[in-house]
């Protein structure tokens, strides 16, 4: 019996999907052997490649100008790849919404100067916000920011307005395809797809081709984006699997309605989670300013951590798991992502407000 999976990554996938890639493991489309065997130089791994970027490029969608490529890494490569390959000796402007923005502004020290544009604190210290107001060197190379936080549930829903030749840099990880964004405005996006696009393993990077032609050469093949530009994301042997179940996922997403019919989804899911949360606003606490709240990772606390763990041990007992909070923060986290069915944040809903009603 499968459990509600409230997971933050990797995450949730849908049933449909698991299902279908179970049925094909051991003959991927009438060929006799899985696409776990299959030569990423043969025609049936590159169909699955080629219709992964088809179904990218129509679901986002993604502009003609800017390419797709799939890496290895995860975000964390990203955070070192960006500023090695764009930002080598030159201020890099970085804006603070928690643990993963803090990570890439910290790896980006090792080839650049980067600074903070801005900070998402309140005077505690603690993330409350996405900041639109932005402190911006003229002279920086580019601006990053991570569209959702997944640890502190700060969210993105609007981007901030930059100066016209500022390009931007995102980490998208954890809301891409959760609903629509501008893809055009970025310079470069990149997302580890353990959230919302598919299973760990493979990095989606979505980047102007104008900006791609600005990276440095004089670096190893590994860490050259011309050089999977060039290659189709394979100067060697990619995540061949994980690339594959992705294709699945999009397949699934298009056929639920696309982005939007996912942006409705989700917004009903928040809608629930935070409405059984602030109807008990005395008891349950919830750090992140209302514009800036996350639909995908709702974070809270409890009056005190014994009522915590009580809480999710009543959820673990009701089959619903992967509600503790990050290590680095406490509390609880609920995460969201496309594949978490409305009537599982429903059931967590009632579950919440019973269990405010009885402790509050």
């Amino acid at each position: 019996m499968r459990v509600m999976n409230f997971g933050p990554g990797p995450g949730r996938l849908p049933l449909p999907v698991l299902e279908e890639v179970q049925r094909g493991l051991l003959d991927h489309a009438g060929t006799g052997i899985s696409m776990l065997e299959h030569s990423h130089r043969g025609p049936s791994f590159e169909a699955v490649l080629a219709s992964a970027e088809g179904l990218l490029r129509e679901l986002l969608p993604v502009p003609q100008s800017h390419a797709v490529l799939f890496m290895q890494g995860g975000a964390t490569q990203q955070f070192a790849l960006v500023p090695m390959a764009f930002g080598r000796d030159v201020a890099m402007d970085y804006v603070d919404t928690g643990t993963w923005s803090r990570k890439a502004h910290a790896a980006a020290g090792f080839y650049g100067r980067p600074r903070w544009a801005a900070r998402g604190t309140n005077e505690a210290g603690a993330y409350v916000r996405a900041p639109q107001t932005l402190e911006l060197d003229p002279a920086a190379r580019y601006l990053h920011l991570t569209t959702n936080a997944t640890i502190t549930g700060v969210h993105y829903s609007a981007l901030p307005e930059l100066p016209a030749g500022i390009p931007l840099v995102a980490d998208a990880s954890s809301d891409i395809l959760s609903g629509p964004r501008d893809i055009g405005r970025f310079a470069l996006l990149y997302a580890g797809a353990q959230k919302n696009l598919g299973p760990a393993g493979v990095t989606v990077v979505i980047a102007a081709r104008s900006f791609l032609e600005q990276a440095r050469k004089d670096l190893p093949d590994a860490f050259r984006y011309d050089v999977f530009l060039a290659k189709r994301s394979a100067p060697n042997t990619p995540p061949t699997f994980a690339i594959h179940v992705l294709e699945r996922v999009l397949r699934w997403v298009k056929a639920e309605g696309g982005v939007m019919a996912m942006d409705a989804r989700n917004r009903s899911k928040a809608d629930a989670i935070y409405g059984a949360l602030d109807a008990h606003s005395g008891f349950f606490r919830l750090p992140v300013e209302a514009a800036s709240r996350s639909r995908m990772n709702v974070v809270f606390r409890l009056p005190s951590p014994e009522l915590e763990e009580r809480l999710i041990a009543e959820a673990e007992a009701q089959g619903m798991v992967g509600l503790r909070g990050h290590r680095s923060v406490g509390g609880l986290r609920v995460s969201l992502y496309n594949a978490v069915e409305p009537s599982d944040a429903q059931a967590l809903a009632g579950l919440l407000d019973a269990f405010a009603r009885r402790h509050g």
